[in-house]
């Protein structure tokens, strides 16, 4: 790689090379991520773009490294996305550099805000969880659909399980033995499962909301899999602010079942809907878990949250609950419990 996008003097030089007849007139580098060089950049003729750029080792406190090809699987599915998702609720793809592990994609257009940020200064719209849902049960009802051939196009899961299974649930289980055996058999799992695509990051810090319509936001764990992750992902992300901001727990409790109820209503059957719950029960587990004491822990929560997460799902993982609505119930009277000790 021999293009660094947050060196501003040399990515106008790269810039002048690749793109004729416009000039750059400012450059801003994206906070937020931790596996990539991210910046926008705004052209003299009003256009805005984003370079995403892969990291090889990702920008945590613990050694955690993965191949940067996987921006090659990013761009890939960011076009699917495109097709499978409705005008503006994925950005537009424009082009990629191979050799400098780089993609191109529109900006989202200003006025935007970052949904996870809405969330934590207690800004809760029961309608944005619904689009969520409904965002979600849409790509999984729709590339369940997909040909063969489509799907082999995404059937490699290296990236999902470096980024995803390993930082996440392994870690997790080997820092928390008792939930050990309960991870590994939840990874064998995951990987067993090939039903649709799978987001693999489909969480509030990857949504921004833009006049109303939510737009999502990287791609580069994206495969066919288990939807039942997604639905976990997204479902702790939800309950473990629920746990940090007390005084609205009732209502994100409340906001995570109409994600829930209208993830259900988009798939392709109720039927499914059954077989996936029970996943979806144990990923959410797991990941609340992980998020507490995994390779990458959520930010926000405090020394004494952490610990309440970790004992709140250690409790429920021997018997886990029958229902994301027994889930979400449980967890949230286990933590209130704790936070009263």
């Amino acid at each position: 790689m021999n293009l660094d996008v947050e060196d501003f003097a040399v990515l106008r030089d790269y810039l002048a090379r690749r793109v004729k007849g416009d000039e750059p007139v400012s450059f801003q580098k994206l906070e937020g991520g931790v596996s990539n060089r991210t910046v926008k950049v705004v052209w003299s003729d009003g256009r805005s773009w984003v370079l995403k750029q892969a990291l090889e080792k990702l920008r945590v406190t613990t050694d955690w490294f993965c191949s940067p090809e996987r921006i090659l699987v990013e761009a890939k599915a960011l076009r699917c996305f495109n097709r499978l998702t409705s005008p503006g609720t994925t950005p537009a793809f424009l082009f990629q550099d191979d050799e400098n592990y780089l993609m191109v994609m529109e900006a989202v257009l200003e006025p935007h805000e970052n949904w996870k940020l809405l969330l934590l200064s207690g800004q809760i719209f029961a309608d944005h969880f619904e689009k969520f849902g409904r965002l979600l049960g849409t790509i999984h009802r729709k590339s369940s659909q997909l040909r063969a051939e489509e799907r082999e196009e995404f059937a490699d899961t290296r990236y999902f399980e470096s980024l995803r299974l390993e930082p996440y649930y392994l870690y997790a289980g080997r820092r928390t033995p008792a939930a050990a055996p309960f991870l590994n058999a939840l990874v064998e799992e995951v990987l067993r499962h090939k039903i649709s695509l799978v987001h693999g990051d489909f969480s509030p810090k990857n949504t921004l909301i833009h006049q109303g319509r939510l737009v999502l936001l990287d791609y580069e764990v994206v495969h066919f899999g288990d939807p039942a992750f997604d639905v976990g992902f997204a479902l702790a992300h939800f309950l473990s602010k629920a746990h940090h901001l007390a005084e609205y727990r009732a209502h994100l409790a409340y906001a995570s079942m109409s994600f829930w109820r209208t993830y259900c209503a988009q798939i392709v059957s109720e039927r499914w809907a059954g077989i996936v719950e029970q996943r979806v029960v144990q990923n959410t587990l797991g990941c609340l878990l992980a998020r507490a004491v995994g390779k990458s822990p959520l930010e926000y929560l405090t020394l004494r949250e952490i610990e309440c997460q970790r004992n709140s799902v250690l409790s429920l993982v021997p018997n886990p609950p029958a229902s994301v609505a027994d889930l979400i119930a449980q967890f949230v009277k286990r933590i209130g419990t704790y936070a009263e000790d």
